[in-house]
């Protein structure tokens, strides 16, 4: 194998499988919405968590009616599709889902992430999961 040949393979992108967050199938293998517990330990619990897998990652969102629009545009800087699931008078509940591969580090910080952006608009995060294909059994924290 030639230098170039090593070269391309080192900045070549691996091929993962794509992910639709919207597929049929998806199960929740992990879930975190216990602030005392550590991500790390939630995901090393999950036996239904496919860690070098993509995961739909789904944090839960309560928000106010009128910041809505605004929270959307924040977090689809960041890959992010905010879809409202309900409303309650002026409190909106919504998930903000993302594809990506889970490892504890990320999901703690994107957690944290959440929990500022709910807070400067006036709402909750309290808690996420994340959903992989297959007969995965729903984990519960």
């Amino acid at each position: 194998m030639s230098w170039l040949e090593k070269l391309r393979d080192l900045v070549r992108k691996p091929e993962n499988a794509v992910l639709d967050p919207d597929a049929p199938g998806l199960r929740t293998v992990v879930a975190a919405f216990d602030p005392a517990v550590a991500d790390s330990a939630v995901l090393a619990d999950s036996p239904g968590w496919a860690s070098e897998a993509p995961a739909v990652l789904v944090h839960h969102l309560v928000l106010p009616a009128d910041r809505i629009e605004e929270a959307a545009a924040i977090l689809a800087q960041d890959g992010y599709d905010l879809r409202e699931q309900s409303r309650d008078g002026d409190r909106v509940r919504a998930h903000a889902r993302r594809v990506q591969v889970l490892d504890a580090l990320h999901c703690a910080q994107e957690r944290s992430r959440m929990a500022g952006l709910a807070q400067r608009l006036g709402g909750d995060a309290p808690g996420w999961e994340a959903r992989q294909p297959g007969d995965s059994p729903t984990a519960s924290a």
